[in-house]
């Protein structure tokens, strides 16, 4: 799972030819490392299907602080550049495919 920063969040996104899911994230946030493998193994398994990446909140505020995102893990699915969906919190692999699938 490619980490992304705040340099290339913008071009990472618009110039996707799939959906991008983008996990914002932090080392010291327990859930966040509860929820990484989880996200490691849905990148393999739905690659197809959906760019799955990481930032680290810590190592990059500007992207973080334009969406408004005030609790982590959070996860934004982006589609042809655009924001279409949000999610807050740890999720179980099973509702993690659930809710990308009603998405993409």
């Amino acid at each position: 799972m490619k980490e992304i920063n705040d340099k290339d969040f913008k071009n990472f996104i618009e110039e996707s030819d799939k959906p991008v899911l983008v996990d914002f994230w932090a080392p010291w946030c327990s859930p966040c490392r509860a929820l990484l493998p989880i996200m490691e193994s849905l990148s393999e398994e739905l690659a197809d299907t959906i760019t799955i990446v990481k930032m680290n909140v810590d190592d990059n505020s500007n992207t973080p602080q334009q969406f408004g995102i005030r609790s982590i893990p959070t996860l934004m699915i982006f589609k042809a550049g655009q924001l279409v969906d949000q999610s807050s919190g740890a999720r179980t692999k099973e509702a993690l495919i659930d809710w990308i699938k009603s998405v993409v």
